[in-house]
């Protein structure tokens, strides 16, 4: 595993630039993400999804899929579309400090 210094913080991150270990993940880390991702800057609508990806990912030990973020966090898959552009479930994984959700290429 890597390092890496993200909003001045060193994060241990795998070759696809995911976080390791999500313990280490801050708001401004997710912001800096969410800039390389190209989703700029995030509004509530986008805290809403992250907040509940972070929390149900340390529910269930992962990062929630696409299927489950629009059936349990109330967000449309449009609406997520519009949010996380071109691969929502993983970019609001990554962005979120989680490792890639199950079923993600």
């Amino acid at each position: 595993m890597a390092t890496r210094v993200i909003a001045g913080k060193t994060v241990q991150v795998n070759d696809e630039g995911f976080l390791t270990e999500p313990g280490e993940w801050t708001r401004e880390i997710g912001q800096v993400l969410a800039q390389e991702e190209g989703v700029g800057e995030l509004t509530d609508a986008h805290w809403k999804v992250i907040d509940f990806c972070r929390q149900d990912a340390k529910d269930s030990g992962k990062a929630p899929t696409l299927r489950r973020i629009t059936g349990a966090a109330g967000v449309s898959t449009k609406d997520m579309f519009k949010l996380f552009p071109k691969g929502p479930a993983k970019k609001v994984a990554r962005i979120s400090g989680l490792g890639k959700p199950e079923g993600c290429v």
